[in-house]
């Protein structure tokens, strides 16, 4: 995968542009953003739709459509195994598809600091390019606006996506009952321990990379497979698992129990969340989903996702219980129990 995006940019080379760095003209309207625009943005993300250049889009639809919208202020913007541009595009696929939609379209808005290197602003322009052909979506309207050096942060950017629920979905958190069990995509906490190696004063020598990735063609193929086996599909980003599988139960007033043995966690990342006294299942994720399905189907959804890259690791990692409801709980290696408690603040803030 990794040498199919290093092909992938060597395939884009920029465009001579007549300025090194962005500036607040690039924001006004006129000369410079038309220049910014045409030469970088639209030729590169070409479609019929984003050729028309017009404030809106006109989108067709069949059925119900999903719909997610999210920013990115990511520290630092290029991290190991990817950038802001690449995660702003995988997380709102993402997001479309944990409703159990295939997603079609994105917005896309930048909002630039004066100072940026148009030449980094290129290398995420081509990330954005990559990871949108790669999740097949298009990115059908936007906007660009620039900010006085010092009053952001490089860039931040914002996306909105758009995709038809998939005809055999129902997915809703009404329908997780007592049995279920639940499954994790892959393995846990990589993105977190990732960002967290190239944050000033917390380096450590390591060859984590981050696990962003678009996941709708993994969901796309649980739901033709199984429908409405599956009964939820969440992605454990901010918080990791501890947090998304806290809420679930708390809103479903029903118990959480997780195997810790089952829990899929590189050697790498286990071994860094020792170093830095850090919980894999608090560890922001960008490239995983959990999955909670009828229980009858569940080493089937494994042997499914066993087929992709993506999803290698993919195991099961607990069930649903009537008992302690409201409540998560893990399993230890000495056969007791210990309560896995919802995340009070940040462990680390700017993940995404």
């Amino acid at each position: 995968m990794k040498n199919n995006k290093s092909l992938f940019k060597l395939q884009c080379p920029a465009p001579k542009f007549d300025f090194d760095i962005i500036t607040l003209s690039h924001g006004s309207g006129g000369l410079l953003t038309n220049q910014l625009l045409e030469s970088g943005v639209f030729d590169l993300l070409k479609n019929e739709k984003l050729d028309k250049h017009h404030d809106g889009a006109m989108l067709e639809f069949n059925g119900s459509v999903a719909f997610s919208t999210d920013s990115f202020v990511i520290s630092p913007i290029v991290f190991p195994g990817g950038d802001i541009g690449e995660l702003a595009v995988n997380g709102t696929v993402n997001d479309v598809a944990m409703c159990g939609a295939i997603p079609q379209y994105l917005s896309l808005s930048f909002i630039l600091e004066e100072g940026l290197p148009i030449s980094r602003f290129w290398d995420i322009l081509v990330s954005i390019k990559y990871a949108a052909d790669k999740a097949r979506v298009i990115i059908v309207t936007g906007d660009t606006k620039v900010v006085d050096k010092g009053k952001g942060d490089k860039i931040f950017i914002n996306t909105s996506g758009l995709g038809a629920v998939h005809p055999k979905a129902a997915i809703d958190i009404d329908n997780i009952c007592a049995g279920d069990k639940i499954i994790a995509s892959n393995s846990i906490a990589t993105h977190g321990i990732a960002i967290l190696s190239v944050r000033e004063g917390l380096e450590f020598e390591s060859d984590i990379e981050s696990d962003t990735c678009n996941l709708n063609h993994l969901t796309t193929a649980l739901l033709d497979a199984f429908g409405n086996g599956i009964h939820l599909f969440r992605d454990p980003t901010r918080g990791g698992v501890a947090a998304t599988l806290n809420e679930i139960s708390k809103e479903r007033n029903l118990g959480i129990l997780l195997q810790n043995e089952n829990i899929p966690v590189e050697g790498q990342v286990k071994a860094a969340c020792e170093i830095l006294g850090l919980d894999p299942l608090y560890a922001a994720n960008e490239g995983v989903f959990m999955a909670f399905v009828a229980a009858d189907i569940a080493d089937k959804v494994v042997e499914i996702l066993h087929q992709f890259e993506e999803s290698s690791k993919a195991a099961i990692i607990g069930e649903v219980t009537e008992e302690h409801n409201g409540k998560v709980l893990i399993t230890n290696q000495m056969g007791g129990t210990r309560v896995v408690h919802i995340p009070v603040g940040e462990q680390l803030p700017r993940i995404c």
